[in-house]
């Protein structure tokens, strides 16, 4: 048996592929303390894990931090991260004396997690709920001229902050050290080798376990017509009212039937009378959705497409941040999906046509498919866990 402590950043994206992992770890037998948000309290005390909150020790945000998280700013995501290790010091410190945890399972860009593990010296693995990113792999982040100006005009103010870290114990070189995978660092990786780019350049200390998924449903498509599943995640940047209404616009009267989940960020009602073939709702069961749906319309959360891939269902990818949009790339090259250039009515309408008439794409979901499926998953980050450190 082994005390392992939970660290997460407060996204469902980041957390969920952790929940399967910790039911795992409960059941063997360890004791799992999960360090988290409120709004995660029942998922993870669900698992068996002791759920311990943190919300008390999120920074107070102006309007302009809260516009900056809201559209993805690198720079303010990590400012904030800072903040909050600050925030939780004192109450980590007598964390890890009490607990005196065996392991740390820290999300990648949880930088409580990762360095009290290191202060504390206690061996850590790293839940990696993206690809693995190295100086290869990241070849496939392609940012955009806004985001490169958010990381340019951000460095000053992270260096700044950075600073604040050192008085508390916390040895920081550069940003970089905190985010940057390498080959020294335990970690689990929710996909599989065949579809994380350049794999042969991580090494033994990387386990890529496939998805994470509670579910042991296989697709089953069989149904009178096709179903078209629409999501831009639940969190951050779901606020996309005009494209869920152009995604109606383009689908109302075809012969399809839609289902779109929103998010709490958009309201239910404010597309007016739906057409009789589209169901809106703020959250669904996705992989319940995602078995029976023969298109997926996405941001490309990692977590949402490998449990499309899971599922077998092939996707229309609209990314919106370089690391979606690296996730975007390696599906079309798998050739399970299409990437949404042209996001007016009729762009929308011709690539759901061309996903649903091309058998091509459902041929390579469900290779896909196949291959997460022969992963060892949660039973397999479990094992790497319990085994930790690896040398």
């Amino acid at each position: 048996m082994k005390k392992i402590a939970f660290f997460c950043i407060p996204a469902h994206g980041h957390t969920n592929p952790m929940l399967p992992v910790a039911a795992e770890l409960v059941g063997r037998g360890n004791v799992v303390r999960f360090y988290s948000f409120n709004e995660f309290e029942k998922k993870i005390t669900a698992t068996g894990a002791e759920f311990v909150s943190c919300d008390s020790y999120l920074p107070k945000l102006t309007k302009q931090e809260e516009l900056g998280l809201k559209n993805v700013s690198t720079t303010e995501m990590t400012i904030q991260d800072i903040r909050i290790t600050l925030n939780m010091d004192t109450f980590l410190d007598k964390e890890f004396k009490a607990f005196c945890p065996d392991v740390v399972y820290t999300d990648s860009v949880c930088f409580w997690g990762k360095l009290n593990a290191w202060k504390h010296n206690v061996p850590m693995v790293v839940s990696t709920s993206t690809f693995a990113f190295n100086r290869q792999s990241a070849q496939y982040m392609r940012n955009s001229l806004k985001e490169l100006a958010d990381m340019i005009f951000g460095l000053p103010r992270i260096s700044r902050e950075l600073k604040k870290l050192k008085p508390y114990g916390y040895s920081v070189e550069s940003v970089l050290s905190l985010i940057q995978s390498d080959n020294k660092t335990d970690s689990v990786v929710y996909t599989s080798r065949r579809f994380q780019p350049y794999a042969e350049s991580f090494s033994e200390h990387y386990v890529f376990v496939g998805p994470s998924v509670f579910s042991k449903a296989k697709p089953n498509k069989d149904k009178a017509r096709p179903l078209v599943y629409i999501s831009m995640g639940t969190v951050i940047i779901n606020d996309r009212r005009d494209f869920y209404g152009k995604c109606i616009e383009a689908l109302r009267g075809e012969n399809v039937d839609v289902i779109i989940s929103c998010g709490n960020s958009v309201d239910c009602g404010a597309f007016g009378a739906l057409p009789k073939n589209v169901q809106i709702y703020p959250y669904v069961n996705q992989l319940d959705v995602l078995s029976r749906a023969d298109a997926f319309i996405t941001h490309c959360g990692m977590n949402s497409v490998s449990e499309s891939l899971y599922m077998a269902t092939p996707l229309l990818l609209y990314p919106q941040t370089s690391e979606q949009r690296a996730v975007a790339r390696r599906t079309v090259e798998m050739g399970a999906g299409v990437m949404l250039t042209d996001d007016s009515v009729g762009g929308i309408r011709s690539a759901v046509r061309e996903i649903l008439n091309n058998d091509k794409y459902r041929t390579a979901a469900e290779e896909c498919s196949a291959d997460f499926r022969s992963c060892r998953g949660a039973a397999g980050a479990v094992e790497f866990i319990e085994n930790a450190p690896h040398f």
